[in-house]
């Protein structure tokens, strides 16, 4: 039991998260209104993205130094659950754009072209798509390592560019601090919220690895 806390751990934050962030108060503010609540969702979800993908990488380099295939194993395993993240991420942000901003009014299509980090956010995610494409086009298991290895470090720094870099060279996105709309600096200043959000960072991330954990398990019980 002692071995499994943080599993427990993850439990309780993100049970914590989803009754505050449905019922919690927050600020009352222009634009946003009630989807401020989207925030310990979306923006926490990417959070542990971040982190995930970046585990990712740091086994996919063990890899390459000791050519353990336990650590490709754990390599793939992260990057699955970081690119789930990701896509969940990405679905929050669509909703939330449309019914903050108005975006689409129809509501057929979620997808809003104009706003350039939805769309480099995307980008960034069609990297792990690839990096998964790649493993599967190869069937000897140390030169898929191999390869996939090296594309999770490119993957990584693509992903890192097109969510951080990018997006700051244009001012034509409906995201908070552009195109005239305040940035989270002024929203997120409420102790209330900061209660809630670093624990759903911490509890989306627990729950990330508990994910990757299990898929590292059944893989080692296939190939054994």
């Amino acid at each position: 039991m002692k071995k499994h806390w943080w599993k427990a751990l993850a439990a309780v934050l993100l049970i914590y998260t989803i009754v505050m962030g449905f019922l919690g108060d927050v600020p009352r503010q222009p634009i946003l209104n009630e989807t401020i609540r989207n925030l310990y969702f979306h923006v926490t979800m990417w959070f542990a993205m971040f982190i995930i993908t970046l585990v990712s990488l740091i086994y996919s380099i063990k890899y390459l130094n000791s050519e353990k295939l336990q650590s490709d194993y754990k390599a793939e395993a992260f990057a699955s659950v970081g690119l789930l993240l990701g896509i969940l991420g990405l679905l929050t942000g669509m909703v939330w754009v449309n019914y903050t901003w108005n975006a689409n009014p129809n509501k057929i299509l979620l997808w809003v072209k104009e706003d350039v980090k939805l769309n480099a956010a995307a980008m960034g995610t069609l990297m792990y798509v690839v990096y998964f494409i790649l493993r599967s086009s190869v069937e000897d298991p140390h030169k898929k390592a191999r390869f996939a290895a090296v594309f999770n470090i490119f993957a990584f720094v693509m992903l890192i560019l097109f969510t951080t870099v990018i997006p700051r060279l244009s001012d034509s996105s409906l995201h908070p601090g552009n195109a005239g709309n305040p940035g989270f600096n002024m929203y997120d200043v409420s102790s209330e919220m900061r209660m809630v959000f670093y624990p759903a960072v911490i509890g989306w991330t627990l729950l990330a690895t508990w994910i990757a954990n299990l898929r590292v398990r059944l893989t080692l019980l296939k190939n054994s």
